[in-house]
Protein backbone atom coordinates (compact mmCIF):
# COMPACT_ATOMS: atom_id res chain seq x y z
CA UNK A 1 0.00 0.00 0.00
CA UNK A 2 1.17 3.42 -0.77
CA UNK A 3 -0.06 6.60 1.20
CA UNK A 4 0.78 10.29 -0.08
CA UNK A 5 1.37 12.83 1.82
CA UNK A 6 0.87 16.53 0.94
CA UNK A 7 3.05 18.52 2.92
CA UNK A 8 4.50 22.52 2.01
CA UNK A 9 7.70 22.28 0.39
CA UNK A 10 9.22 24.46 3.35
CA UNK A 11 8.01 22.16 5.16
CA UNK A 12 9.47 19.16 3.59
CA UNK A 13 12.75 21.08 3.56
CA UNK A 14 12.89 20.86 6.82
CA UNK A 15 11.44 17.60 7.42
CA UNK A 16 14.52 16.64 4.75
CA UNK A 17 17.12 18.17 6.80
CA UNK A 18 16.12 16.11 9.80
CA UNK A 19 15.68 13.11 8.67
CA UNK A 20 17.44 13.30 5.08
CA UNK A 21 16.57 10.34 2.59
CA UNK A 22 14.92 7.94 5.56
CA UNK A 23 11.55 10.71 5.66
CA UNK A 24 8.80 7.67 4.88
CA UNK A 25 10.17 5.31 7.19
CA UNK A 26 10.32 8.41 10.11
CA UNK A 27 6.66 8.77 9.13
CA UNK A 28 5.74 5.02 9.36
CA UNK A 29 8.11 4.61 12.61
CA UNK A 30 6.26 8.03 13.88
CA UNK A 31 2.90 6.42 12.73
CA UNK A 32 3.20 3.26 14.87
CA UNK A 33 4.39 5.15 17.94
CA UNK A 34 1.66 7.21 18.28
CA UNK A 35 -0.38 4.12 17.13
CA UNK A 36 1.06 2.06 20.15
CA UNK A 37 1.07 5.04 22.64
CA UNK A 38 -3.13 5.37 21.62
CA UNK A 39 -3.36 1.69 21.88
CA UNK A 40 -4.61 1.00 18.11
CA UNK A 41 -1.92 -0.92 17.37
CA UNK A 42 -0.38 -3.59 19.76
CA UNK A 43 3.18 -4.40 19.96
CA UNK A 44 3.21 -7.46 17.66
CA UNK A 45 1.34 -4.87 14.86
CA UNK A 46 4.20 -2.05 15.31
CA UNK A 47 6.36 -4.97 14.78
CA UNK A 48 4.35 -6.39 11.52
CA UNK A 49 4.06 -3.03 10.00
CA UNK A 50 7.96 -1.98 11.14
CA UNK A 51 9.51 -5.46 10.01
CA UNK A 52 10.63 -6.19 13.54
CA UNK A 53 12.23 -9.69 14.21
CA UNK A 54 9.88 -10.90 17.43
CA UNK A 55 8.41 -8.67 20.65
CA UNK A 56 11.31 -8.08 22.32
CA UNK A 57 13.07 -6.32 19.16
CA UNK A 58 9.90 -4.39 19.49
CA UNK A 59 10.55 -3.80 22.87
CA UNK A 60 14.25 -2.60 22.97
CA UNK A 61 13.10 -0.19 19.41
CA UNK A 62 10.38 1.23 21.76
CA UNK A 63 12.64 1.31 24.52
CA UNK A 64 14.95 3.21 22.45
CA UNK A 65 12.28 5.53 21.62
CA UNK A 66 11.52 6.23 25.03
CA UNK A 67 7.72 4.78 24.35
CA UNK A 68 7.00 3.16 27.54
CA UNK A 69 5.01 -0.41 27.54
CA UNK A 70 1.49 -0.42 27.66
CA UNK A 71 1.32 -2.35 30.67
CA UNK A 72 -1.08 -1.70 33.68
CA UNK A 73 -0.50 -2.31 37.20
CA UNK A 74 -4.00 -3.84 36.65
CA UNK A 75 -2.04 -5.77 33.85
CA UNK A 76 0.99 -7.05 36.45
CA UNK A 77 -1.75 -7.85 39.09
CA UNK A 78 -3.69 -10.45 36.13
CA UNK A 79 0.02 -12.11 35.60
CA UNK A 80 0.57 -12.76 38.96
CA UNK A 81 -2.79 -14.23 39.33
CA UNK A 82 -1.77 -16.68 36.09
CA UNK A 83 1.33 -17.41 37.00
CA UNK A 84 0.54 -18.21 40.97
CA UNK A 85 -2.61 -20.46 39.63
CA UNK A 86 0.03 -22.05 36.58
CA UNK A 87 3.14 -22.32 38.88
CA UNK A 88 0.09 -24.12 41.90
CA UNK A 89 0.98 -21.32 44.72
CA UNK A 90 -2.55 -19.56 46.53
CA UNK A 91 -4.37 -16.83 45.43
Amino acid sequence: MTIELKIPDEAEQTLRQAWGDTLDRAALEALAIEGYRTGRLSSAEVGDLLGLADRWTVARWLGERHVPLNYTADDLEADRRTLDRVLGKPA
